[in-house]
């Protein structure tokens, strides 16, 4: 398994299974299976294809590289044409290779993704069969150990999401609205009416929901 989280917004988990779909040189390939990631962030999804450069003694030149995840009449949705993705949405070619590139991910971007390329050629047309699962995922506070007093108690927080996300991620706290601390846990004294959440460090504004000490 390989992980990877690059800065600035991006925040993914990858399952690095490759999938080949191959026959007589007409082949795609994903990176990665699955795919977990932060709401509000920015995910890259790659595949590689290839084809004959000839076939049935014809030059193959590739006419249209795309995207989708559904189909309407039998025809495959360009997600670039997709009104649910407007604005959000980049398919990065070159070499062979594609990469649709989601930004401000919602949880209703989870879903399987292919990849189809079409041919100058008859049936030069293939689609990556397998796709790439994604998961968009919110955060939430775990509590992962706590010692209880009568005002006070001792809590270690962890923030938590519902696909594995990748371990050396930072986190920042907020306790009571105020930004306290970044790392990948959070320990202290609390009050039991404090209330705590956390971000990604980089995507602040997607926090999860605050959790009250008193309710633990």
């Amino acid at each position: 398994m390989s992980v990877t989280a690059a800065a600035s917004g991006f925040v993914v988990l990858l399952l690095t299974v490759t999938v080949v779909q191959c026959e007589n040189g007409w082949d795609v390939s994903y990176t990665s299976t699955e795919i977990c990631a932060v709401r509000g962030s920015t995910v890259d999804i790659t595949c590689t294809y290839t084809y004959p450069s000839t076939f049935n003694n014809h030059d193959t030149t590739v006419q249209e590289t795309f995207w989708f995840i559904k189909e309407s009449n039998g025809i495959h949705v360009d997600l670039r044409t997709d009104p649910e993705y407007a604005g959000r949405v980049e398919n990065l070619c070159g070499n062979n290779k594609c990469t649709l590139r989601i930004s401000n991910l919602r949880e209703s971007d989870s879903a399987v993704y292919k990849f189809r390329f079409t041919t100058n050629q008859p049936t030069g047309s293939l689609t990556g069969s397998a796709g790439v699962t994604l998961s968009v995922t919110d955060l939430h506070v775990q509590v992962s150990r706590s010692v209880k007093s009568n005002s006070y108690y001792w809590a270690e927080l962890r923030c938590q999401s519902s696909c594995r996300l990748p371990d050396h991620l930072n986190y920042v706290w907020y306790e009571n609205q105020q930004k306290m601390e970044e790392g990948a846990s959070y320990s202290r004294y609390f009050l039991r009416t404090d209330r705590v959440s956390c971000a990604v460090k980089g995507l602040e504004d997607f926090h999860s929901p605050s959790i009250g000490m008193e309710s633990d």
